[in-house]
């Protein structure tokens, strides 16, 4: 485990909002937190429509691929962030888990999608006020 924190965001797909929130993680807090994100059944690519959202925020996720979640992911991070995957995520004692309910951003349109890029937005910012130094 490095000196700097790492946070793991986990949802089914790996396409949508776990994208998002890793985007706005990066972008944030920069090189202070190590950011991860994975899915439970991973999609072939990203939401395009989580991209379009991200890219009107000036942020390019275009590079980031679906990723499947693993053990050794959980345990190599100190926080790990699900949303809607429920226990598909392997649980570590000692591990600090939040759940995010927020709404799958999945066959939406972009008017759908605006706000739930808003509300990671809000919800990073303060998880990055309590982690980051």
């Amino acid at each position: 485990m490095s000196d700097k924190p790492s946070v793991l965001f986990v949802c089914v797909h790996n396409a949508g909002r776990s994208q998002m929130a890793a985007g706005w993680l990066a972008h944030l807090a920069g090189d202070r937190i190590e950011v991860r994100s994975a899915g439970s059944a991973p999609a072939e690519s990203i939401n395009p429509v989580a991209v379009e959202a991200m890219r009107e925020v000036g942020i390019d996720i275009t590079g980031a691929t679906p990723e499947v979640l693993t053990t050794e992911a959980v345990q190599d991070s100190d926080v790990v962030i699900t949303m809607g995957c429920g226990d598909a995520c392997p649980f570590f004692p000692g591990k600090r888990y939040e759940d995010w309910k927020l709404d799958d951003p999945a066959g939406q349109g972009i008017e759908a999608v605006r706000p739930i890029r808003d509300e990671i937005r809000t919800r990073v910012e303060k998880l990055i006020a309590g982690l980051a130094p």
